[in-house]
This record gives C-alpha cells, structure tokens and sequence, in this order.
C-alpha cells in the first residue's frame, strides 16, 4: 500500500505497507488460480450405473450427475462454483475427480456377487494404453 506506512525520518515522506498473506490448505479443495480441485470417491456400482452425488461446494451443496461407465479418474466441471475472479463479476470453476474405490473388505454375499461378475471380464477385452494421467497433464500442464 504505497504511502500509508510510517513517516520518514526527519519528516521525510511515508513508507510503503506490504502485506503478505498465507493461505492455509483447505481440507477439500486444491486451488488452482480461481478454479478449485476436489476428489470424490464413489463405488464400483455407481460408476458402472451412473448416479447423482451431492459434491461440496463453498457455497453449499450442488448436485451432480455421473453418467453410467464413469471411469476412475474422469473429471467433471462444474461452472461458476469455483472462486472469485479478482475484480471481477465472474467465479472460477470446481473441478471434480471421481475416484472408483475398490473395496477392502467384503461380506459373504458381496463376495460371491463379485464372483459372478468376473465370470463377464473374460468377455471384455481390457488392454494397457494411455489414459487419465496423459489427460491430466494436458488438462493442468
């Protein structure tokens, strides 16, 4: 803040204010300029069916549809629920990861429901190749 520190010595003109400001990590959302990063885990089902997922916000609560075969790692935009933009009418964007989470422990029943599922992977022709960290660093590089 030019001219609103001290005065000089020997009357001489004020000094300058500098302020510097820390910001602490936030428990949910990474920052990125005025946009806003947050990961979202969700289950096998929901992403091979599709759902709807309350995602936080700093402004509440937004709903958000996941389209059926989402993939682990796929990115959702949701427009304007991001931070302001330095004098400006207009709000960054919040970014949302969802994350298939793969379960750890399992009771009997999801078990052998698991089972029968795998007999269909046979049927599927899953390959390595180029995927979600390729996309990510073109998205954020």
């Amino acid at each position: 803040m030019s001219g609103q520190g001290n005065t000089g010595k020997r009357g001489g003109p004020k000094g300058d204010i500098l302020v510097l400001i820390h910001e602490k990590e936030h428990k949910i959302f990474e920052r990125k300029g005025a946009d806003l990063i947050c990961e979202y885990p969700i289950s096998f089902s929901q992403a091979a069916l599709g759902t709807e997922i309350l995602v936080p916000t700093l402004f509440g609560k937004v709903k958000m549809k996941v389209p059926p075969g989402t993939q682990s790692g796929r990115i959702f935009r949701l427009k304007s629920q991001g931070l302001p933009h330095v004098n400006s009418s207009y709000k960054g964007d919040l970014y949302v990861r969802v994350l298939v989470v793969t379960p750890t422990r399992l009771n009997a029943e999801e078990r052998e429901l698991f089972r029968q599922l795998a007999k269909f992977d046979s049927e599927k022709k899953l390959r390595p190749g180029k995927g979600f960290f390729d996309k990510f660093k073109q998205f954020f590089g």
